[in-house]
């Protein structure tokens, strides 16, 4: 190509980024107005919502049908996500409490769901979260609730017992571990492996085969394993991208998680509940009396509705001993016809029955 017509695609590229700008600017106005209008419409003591997930989640799809490339439908997704959350924070800049500190794949998925531009907060505990939201100390919370290879998070599902709090969306995130070391490490003389003790599960096989007499310890997350290494010359992290960057780490061996397919997903935890967008899921708990046939009959109205179960987990009952409550999710929302029959149905029957939110399926 000669260099007059790579001089011409540079100006054209210039008019385009030109014409971008205008076009982020215009949106970030409107955003603007949104947020007056829903100040000057508000009732006395009211509060004003902001972050609509449903509004969102309608937003990228749309996005995402539209494209027609070159870029994927995800990649063009992120860079909206990016455009929605910036003018978002002209409104009202949204705080999250994600599970720290930072360099977790929590934080990731915070990233992820919510874009750049939020204020977000590193706990120590998934509980901690729990309480910030609940005390409005920040607007959402997200916490890990399954992973593809070690299944449920069970501090969070205990916690949703212990909490009045309503799931308002889902984020999925591929998790690819990494082995991590410092400038100081001596990498013929590792002794000592620091992680999570579910992404040190992850990674048994890769662990058994490539260090078996190395010792395995189980730290609060990988972002604090990847801090100790800083300081230790025999000894390596298991983390992923962020905490590598974050901690200034260097990657020994690259995507060691034992199935190429390792994710998490998280909930998004807060305190509004969420329209329906045509696309969602349900989230409940149930307790039933410890009797013969009491899963038959817990799961015998869903059949009889239609309704498509995507996950049903077993916690012991708080009330109890030798008692247990189901956590189930399930295609629909909680306001459509059948999905409310099937719950009346349900009621009838059950000990208790908490729908803890119906929130769009996760986007990204």
């Amino acid at each position: 190509m000669s260099e007059q017509a790579l001089q011409a695609l540079r100006v054209r590229i210039d008019k385009l980024d030109e014409q971008i700008l205008e076009l982020i600017s215009q949106r970030a106005r409107c955003a603007q107005e949104v947020g007056h209008i829903k100040m000057a419409t508000l009732a006395e003591g009211e509060e004003a919502i902001f972050y609509r997930p449903e509004r969102e989640a309608q937003v990228l799809k749309r996005i995402m049908e539209l494209n027609k490339g070159p870029l994927d439908n995800e990649e063009m997704a992120r860079l909206f996500r990016e455009i929605m959350s910036t003018c978002l924070a002209l409104e009202q800049p949204l705080k999250v409490a994600y599970l720290g500190p930072e360099g977790t794949f929590s934080q990731a998925a915070t990233v992820k769901h919510f874009g750049q531009a939020v204020v977000s907060k590193p706990m120590a505990a998934i509980d901690e979260i729990f309480r910030e939201v609940a005390a409005g100390a920040v607007s959402f919370g997200v916490v890990p609730v399954e992973n593809s290879t070690e299944g449920a998070i069970n501090h969070t599902l205990d916690s949703f017992l212990e909490h009045d709090l309503v799931i308002c969306g889902e984020v999925e995130l591929r998790i690819h571990h990494h082995l991590l070391v410092a400038e100081n490490t001596k990498t013929e003389k590792i002794s000592r492996i620091y992680s999570h003790a579910q992404s040190l599960a992850q990674c048994r096989k890769w662990l058994d085969a490539h260090y078996p007499n190395v010792e395995r310890v189980a730290v609060s997350s990988n972002a604090e394993a990847a801090k100790r290494v800083k300081s230790e010359w025999n000894s390596a992290a298991i983390a992923g991208d962020m905490a590598a960057q974050l901690y200034g780490l260097t990657i020994l061996d690259d995507k060691i998680e034992d199935r190429p397919d390792n994710s998490t997903r998280f909930l998004i935890i807060g305190n509004q509940t969420v329209p329906a967008t045509g696309d969602d899921k349900t989230s409940v708990i149930i307790s039933m009396s410890n009797k013969p046939g009491a899963l038959h009959e817990l799961l015998v109205p869903f059949h009889a509705h239609g309704i498509d179960l995507t996950r049903i987990e077993t916690r012991p009952s708080r009330s109890g001993k030798w008692t247990y409550v189901f956590f189930i999710d399930f295609i629909g929302h909680k306001d459509d016809p059948r999905v409310t029959s099937a719950l009346e149905q349900i009621a009838n029957e059950a000990v208790g029955l908490k729908v803890l939110g119906s929130y769009p399926n996760a986007v990204l």
